[in-house]
């Protein structure tokens, strides 16, 4: 696993990949990194060390300035961060990247999924979102599904809000949240 962090606005990221058994590179987490945390503090991490049975020594840190356009997962990493600062200047609508959906149930696959078909600059409350996953009384476990995503930004789980027009909850915090929804002009 190659682990790098990157800026977004003021905040900052942490950005995993690894190469998969067909030799593609795959983005395994991205992520808010909080405030005087590193990325050992991710909550993926420990998901990751036991999904795959790693250990600290299978994770290289490379700065974000050192990583390689010769090795599939760094340069990866480098597009990753390339399409979240043009997202971020406002030049990109969609981030197109090739994800690692397998830690999560089928469920959450599937939520993950409707995610990413929420348009920019579009909001869509909870039950909306169960409805699109075929679990029309299903809004808690989409809620929880939200939570568990582990791509926040590139997979858009803050488009989805309480039905009532507020902002409900986001594993980065609703100053975040908040942020991107500013960004894509869907909230003042």
């Amino acid at each position: 696993m190659i682990v790098t962090t990157a800026a977004f606005g003021s905040h900052r990221l942490t950005l995993i990949a690894r190469v998969n058994g067909h030799g593609q590179p795959m983005l395994v987490e991205a992520n808010w990194l909080l405030a005087g945390n590193s990325w050992h503090s991710s909550k993926s991490v420990p998901k990751l060390k036991k999904y795959y049975g790693l250990t600290d020594e299978d994770f290289t840190f490379i700065d974000k300035n050192s990583l390689s356009m010769n090795e599939p997962a760094q340069a990866l990493l480098i597009e990753t961060i390339f399409q979240l600062k043009d997202y971020a200047d406002g030049k990109r609508k969609i981030l197109d990247l090739p994800l690692d959906f397998s830690m999560g149930t089928e469920f959450q696959q599937r939520v993950w999924q409707a995610l990413q078909g929420i348009e920019y600059g579009e909001t869509i409350s909870y039950a909306t979102l169960a409805q699109r996953v075929n679990s029309p009384k299903g809004f808690r476990a989409v809620a929880q599904a939200n939570g568990k995503n582990p791509f926040s930004i590139i997979v858009p789980c803050h488009r989805v809000i309480a039905s009532d027009g507020k902002l409900g909850g986001y594993t980065g915090g609703l100053d975040k949240k908040e942020y991107l929804l500013a960004l894509e002009g869907s909230w003042t």
